[in-house]
């Protein structure tokens, strides 16, 4: 590792939004806000104003300019991941953006958004901490309950529906879906904060984080007419319910297809699977994806999950100017975490080790940027690398399934048994 390089700083205090800046980020965001004619439904927050934290659930991009809606006029500062502040770390940090590395324990992270409360503003995080691969719920980190207890604030959770399916993270394309809804929920005010444990507050938070886009685009329904809706589809549905092959699927128009045993599905307008013969094993993504990790638990409860040794290139991304490309070398995804192992092209060895018990979830790409590839996203405190897997013999679902169900099956292992939707 190079240590002259620059390292973005995760320490630097947070910049209350500029004045001038604040009417510009909501007029950034109206145009689209009018577009999807959002429904912003209101709970128990008549008459709340800052500090406040304000947990989002993330399925797009849209998601902010849905909250800023949520909190204008308002000031806040949002935690975001490195990789968002690519060439436009000032102007981030401008508008109130707080730089993180994904899925690290940052110290730092805590006292810049008790900072944030202190000036009175929102401290706006996206606890799932990626975007949602098909809708749901992700898996949430157990210490959100401890830090609303340390910031002393009002708790409220904005859930938006409709964003996955307007622009699923397997294929970004806008299908134009309107209206799209969210709701803005007071959970606890200060007060009840002290009354609670930070496991019932995790509860809570879980219980009100609980959603599915496709069940809500079938409950109102939502007609997506786009020719390539299921395009991208087998990123996230990498294994064949039929003959069980993974890494063989294909997707092309409305069509999802195995190309072992030749079965496929046509993706409905209106977000569900019919098999074009035979039986359908799952019309509902969600329950097909939810199967796909039962298989992946059952790997690594019997300790046969491995990722084999994969051929990567790997990218390190030290500070926000951009990826710098580290080399070509290996990687491994097995009952002992990952380990990344390679030469640069300075004949430099580079090497990370991320064990089990240190990572309960990791980001991954589809395609990244549209031309990268698939990746795996690891992080240490101080340097970020997108790791790309050479050949098909691979789904880097199946290793941020593998990840989340290694991290579980340690904890049991423990004794201490993780509580649903909580790692």
């Amino acid at each position: 590792m190079n240590t002259d390089i620059k390292r973005f700083s995760t320490c630097a205090p947070p910049v209350r939004t500029k004045w001038y800046l604040r009417p510009l980020t909501y007029l950034f965001s109206l145009p689209e806000l009018l577009r999807h004619h959002v429904k912003l439904t209101r709970k128990g927050t008549k008459g709340l104003k800052p500090p406040y934290l304000l947990l989002c659930n993330h399925n797009a991009f849209f998601d902010f300019k849905v909250a800023t809606k949520a909190i204008w006029p308002h000031r806040a500062n949002y935690v975001v991941a490195i990789d968002g502040f690519i060439g436009r770390e000032k102007l981030l940090r401008n508008v109130g953006c707080i730089g993180k590395r994904k899925f690290t324990n940052d110290a730092s992270l805590i006292f810049n958004l008790r900072r944030t409360v202190k000036n009175g503003d929102v401290a706006v995080i996206y606890p799932e901490a990626r975007y949602s691969l098909c809708g749901t719920t992700a898996v949430l980190p157990r210490g959100l309950g401890q830090l609303c207890k340390f910031l002393k604030v009002p708790v409220v959770t904005l859930i938006c529906h409709g964003h996955h399916i307007n622009s699923p993270f397997w294929n970004l394309h806008n299908r134009k879906i309107a209206p799209t809804e969210a709701e803005m929920t007071l959970l606890y005010t200060p007060e009840e904060l002290q009354e609670r444990s930070a496991e019932e507050i995790n509860r809570t938070i879980v219980e009100f984080f609980q959603y599915d886009d496709y069940q809500w685009q079938k409950d109102r329904g939502i007609r997506v007419s786009y020719k390539k809706r299921a395009e991208g589809l087998h990123k996230v549905l990498y294994q064949c319910p039929s003959c069980r092959a993974e890494f063989r699927m294909g997707s092309e128009g409305s069509r999802l297809f195995c190309r072992a045993c030749g079965k496929s599905w046509t993706m409905t307008e209106y977000g569900e699977l019919c098999a074009e013969s035979g039986i359908t094993e799952f019309s509902h993504i969600p329950d097909w994806y939810e199967w796909e990790r039962a298989n992946v638990r059952d790997e690594v409860e019997r300790g046969a999950y491995n990722s084999g040794e994969l051929s990567v290139a790997v990218d390190s991304l030290p500070n926000a100017d951009g990826f710098i490309r580290l080399g070509n070398g290996t990687m491994t995804h097995d009952g002992n975490g990952f380990t990344v192992r390679g030469v640069g092209a300075d004949g430099t060895p580079f090497e990370m080790r991320k064990n089990v018990p240190s990572l309960y979830s990791c980001h991954i790409e589809y395609d990244y940027l549209g031309k990268h590839g698939d990746c795996v996203d690891l992080n240490t405190l101080d340097d970020t690398w997108y790791i790309y897997p050479e050949g098909d013999r691979f789904s880097v679902t199946k290793m941020a399934l593998a990840t989340e169900e290694l991290y579980f099956h340690h904890m049991r292992e423990k004794g201490a048994p993780c509580a649903a939707g909580l790692a």
